[in-house]
């Protein structure tokens, strides 16, 4: 299968946590990664920031148009009739994917906040949507989600700064800690503090998250809080395998709520 295949070479956190799901669910899984995977693919794709912006757009475009003949595509356009899958949420998360085409940061905290709630706390809401999950859990799924966008956000950082982008907000519209005007969930100091405490800020925030996610089972916020603060120390390091064992923790976390979604 063309988005198994896609998803195990591409994403294999993800791709592990579909084994782990009932069979049933497995196929809807797959096609929503794979669809994942090429969206976030997209604005790397060319160097030209216009040709990216057109593959966003087509994607787009994919959500709501006819079904077209494409591996990923085609699934996906079925996926969305059968499961009623929000195209709404499905759009926000390719719209917030153009702040990865170009160099600047995130205008403040409250942006790096929608990001990452749009990707991937998106992501894991449409995945629960998919394998049948009620109205009630979108809260718990959202956040669950943003944390472990936080987690991989920040597994990403040397590389995002390798290739010329800000991914840690200066302080603009933001106050110390976090409590100015502009700020959101991230909470991330101002450029003054140093790329210590902003990252520090976004380990407390991710916390936050993870600790107001399914209130009702505190083994999981445990896991998920050990997740945040050892990506956010992994970064400072530049310990590439403490940061993967982070966010592998923080994915397993938000298998929990998915499967509590149920």
């Amino acid at each position: 299968d063309a988005c198994a295949a896609l998803v195990q070479r591409g994403d294999p956190e993800r791709f592990q946590s579909v084994m782990a799901a009932p069979v049933r669910d497995r196929a809807a899984l797959l096609v929503l990664y794979a669809w994942n995977l090429e969206v976030a693919r997209a604005p790397w794709a060319a160097k030209e920031p216009m040709i990216a912006e057109m593959r966003l757009q087509w994607w787009r475009d994919v959500l709501t148009g006819p079904r077209r003949a494409h591996e990923v595509a085609g699934p996906l356009h079925d996926l969305i009739a059968e499961r009623g899958l929000p195209v709404a949420v499905m759009d926000r998360l390719v719209a917030a994917r153009q702040w990865d085409i170009y160099r600047e940061a995130h205008a403040d905290t409250l942006a790096l906040d929608g990001y990452l709630a749009d990707t991937a706390g998106g992501l894991m809401w449409l995945a629960a949507l998919a394998t049948g999950a009620g109205a009630q859990a979108e809260s718990d799924v959202q956040a669950m989600g943003w944390a472990t966008g936080l987690a991989q956000y920040l597994k990403a950082v040397p590389e995002l700064e390798a290739r010329g982008r800000v991914p840690l907000v200066d302080g603009r519209g933001a106050g110390a800690g976090g409590s100015g005007a502009g700020a959101g969930r991230c909470g991330i100091p101002g450029a003054a503090s140093g790329k210590g405490r902003a990252v520090g800020g976004m380990a407390d925030a991710g916390l936050a998250a993870v600790g107001g996610a399914g209130t009702g089972t505190g083994g999981r916020g445990a896991v998920g809080a050990a997740g945040v603060y050892q990506a956010a120390a992994a970064v400072m390091a530049g310990d590439d395998g403490a940061v993967l064992g982070a966010s592998a923790s923080l994915s397993a976390c938000g298998r929990c709520v998915n499967s509590d979604a149920e």
